[in-house]
C-alpha cells in the first residue's frame, strides 16, 4: 500500500496551477448576484438565476463562491412573506429546496464540465449549509440503475436528445457514434439519468421541500437547457455545443405543461437573458483570474 506521495512527484504537482483559483472580493461577489437577481426577479426567472449562477460559479472553477451563494441566498428566504407568518420551518424549508436546485444543477453540470469541479462546488456547498438544511436534503439515490427501470431511462434519454437537437438528432447521433461505438450510448444515457428532468412534479425557487419531498430538486426541461448555456458559455470556446443548447432552450416552448417562468425563458428574450446574465456573473467572477495573471 502506498501512504505517501514520493518527494519528487510532490513537488512536481506544486508547480502547475495546484490551488484553485480565489473568488472576487465578497463585495464584487455580492454586487453581481444583486443585480441579477434583481432582473430575474423583475422576470420572474428566480429559478433560472439560481442554476445558472450555480453552473457559471462551478465551471469557472471558484469553488468558495458557492458557499457565497448559499449565504447570499439566505437572507431572500428570511424575506419571504410566508417565513415571516410561519416562523423558522418555513424558512428552512425553502432553504433546502433552493439548495436542492443548487445540488440538482450541479449535477447536471457534470454532462458539460465533467466530474473534478463539480466535486469542488458540491464539497465547498455542503461545508456551508446549516446543519437543519444540510439534514433535511434528500440522502437517497433516485437514479439507480436496475432492470426494472433502465429501458424507460434510455427511453427518456432519447426524447431528450431528439427535443434537442431535431431536426438532425438521427445524423448527429450516428456521427457520435462513429467516433466511438461506446460514446453516444454513453451520452444518451446520462440525458437519461441525469440531464432530463425526473418523473414527478419539477420544482420552482418559490417552492418549499423537505427530506420527505420525493422531487426534491427536481428541474424542468427548460431548466437543463440553461444549465448547458452556463457551463458551456463559461467554459468558452465550446461555440457548436453552446448553440446546439440555445437551441435546446428555444426549442422548449414546444414542451407541454410547462411553466409560466419556462415558457418565457424560452423566448428569444428570455434566452437572451439566459446568456446575458452568464456573461455579467462570469465577468466578475473570472476578472480575479485576469488580476493573479497581471500580478504574476
Amino acid at each position: 500500500m502506498v501512504k505517501h506521495l514520493p518527494a519528487s512527484i510532490k513537488h512536481l504537482l506544486t508547480l502547475r496551477n495546484p490551488a484553485t483559483l480565489p473568488a472576487p472580493p465578497v463585495g464584487k461577489l455580492h454586487a453581481v448576484l444583486t443585480n441579477t437577481y434583481r432582473s430575474a426577479q423583475d422576470r420572474n426567472a428566480e429559478t433560472a438565476w439560481l442554476v445558472l449562477t450555480a453552473c457559471t460559479l462551478t465551471t469557472a472553477n471558484r469553488p468558495s463562491t458557492m458557499a457565497q451563494l448559499y449565504r447570499f441566498v439566505k437572507p431572500v428566504i428570511a424575506g419571504d412573506a410566508d417565513s415571516r407568518s410561519t416562523g423558522a420551518s418555513a424558512s428552512v424549508a425553502g432553504a433546502v429546496n433552493k439548495v436542492a436546485l443548487i445540488r440538482e444543477a450541479v449535477l447536471k453540470s457534470v454532462i458539460f464540465i465533467g466530474v473534478p469541479r463539480a466535486i469542488l462546488s458540491f464539497a465547498a456547498l455542503d461545508e456551508a449549509l446549516d446543519a437543519d438544511v444540510r439534514a433535511a436534503l434528500r440522502s437517497q439515490s433516485r437514479r439507480d440503475a436496475t432492470p426494472e427501470n433502465i429501458k424507460a431511462t434510455v427511453e427518456r434519454g432519447k426524447a431528450l436528445w431528439h427535443s434537442i437537437y431535431a431536426p438532425h438528432a438521427e445524423k448527429l447521433h450516428d456521427k457520435l457514434g462513429s467516433y466511438h461505438p461506446d460514446f453516444i450510448s454513453f451520452i444518451i444515457q446520462s440525458y437519461g439519468t441525469v440531464l432530463s428532468p425526473m418523473p414527478g412534479e419539477v420544482k420552482i425557487s418559490s417552492d418549499t421541500s423537505s427530506i420527505a419531498d420525493p422531487d426534491q430538486g427536481n428541474l424542468s426541461r427548460a431548466m437543463g437547457s440553461v444549465v448547458g448555456i452556463a457551463c458551456l458559455r463559461t467554459e468558452e470556446r465550446v461555440v457548436p455545443q453552446l448553440i446546439s443548447h440555445v437551441f435546446g432552450l428555444l426549442k422548449a416552448r414546444h414542451v407541454e405543461g410547462k411553466n409560466q417562468e419556462d415558457e418565457w425563458l424560452s423566448t428569444d428574450e428570455g434566452t437572451e437573458w439566459v446568456i446575458r446574465t452568464v456573461d455579467d456573473i462570469a465577468e466578475v467572477v473570472k476578472s480575479e483570474q485576469e488580476d493573479v495573471r497581471v500580478k504574476l
